[in-house]
């Protein structure tokens, strides 16, 4: 199942996600409670209980989308979440109902065309800038966007010429944008660069390293 549940995750890596404005966050937000996950409404009110080991964000997955059942393709919809619990992969609706249990004959082949991103991390002397061309003079400042100066830059997935940035400095991790200008503060011990930023507009973030919740462009946490 642990399989089936990498294929679920390709999918949804490279699933064509349900358009949202900029600051638009989900109605249901993934919440981990005692090492298990489930979801709040931006109130943070717990509405689907917390028993799954993964939870994932409410969008669509490609691999049903285009499964050749096409009974089932509706579960590929972004009114669906995909979880996990005890190794058993399911699509659930928002009121926290599963719907459909993954089957590995269920899954289609996910086409998206690749689109290399615009901005790029660049390091010279150990330390991250960032550029938009492909071979930067490390000599001539206008070459780069960011001239290095942080631990670690890394673009996030989304706006291809606005993107996010998850930086390091002083061994604290933030958000940048390409301006340079913080966009998160630099208080977090971690701060994943996976696709919540992409998909739902909300940052990944710890205080520990341990404890993960999510927080939006304005630092507020859910």
């Amino acid at each position: 199942m642990r399989k089936l549940l990498g294929l679920c995750f390709t999918g949804f890596i490279i699933s064509l996600y349900s358009q949202m404005k900029d600051d638009v966050i989900p109605s249901l937000i993934p919440k981990t409670i005692n090492q298990k996950a489930g979801y709040v409404n931006q109130s943070g009110k717990l509405v689907i209980p917390a028993e799954y080991h993964i939870a994932m964000f409410f969008s669509e997955d490609c691999n049903l989308l285009n499964s050749p059942n096409r009974k089932i393709r509706i579960f590929g919809s972004a009114d669906y979440a995909t979880v996990e619990k005890n190794e058993t992969t399911y699509r659930i609706n928002k009121k926290g109902t599963r719907v459909y249990e993954y089957k590995k004959e269920d899954l289609g082949k996910c086409v998206s065309p690749y689109e290399a991103p615009k901005y790029k991390a660049f390091v010279m002397n150990g330390l991250y800038g960032l550029v938009s061309k492909d071979n930067a003079d490390y000599k001539n400042y206008k070459d780069f966007e960011i001239y290095p100066q942080y631990q670690m830059l890394y673009v996030l997935d989304g706006d291809k010429e606005n993107p996010m940035i998850v930086a390091v400095l002083d061994n604290k991790f933030g958000v940048i944008d390409k301006q340079n200008q913080i966009v998160i503060p630099f208080v977090y011990e971690d701060i994943k660069t996976n696709l919540s930023w992409k998909t739902a507009n909300l940052f990944e973030v710890s205080k520990d390293g341990n404890q993960y919740f999510f927080i939006n462009r304005n630092n507020h946490a859910y």
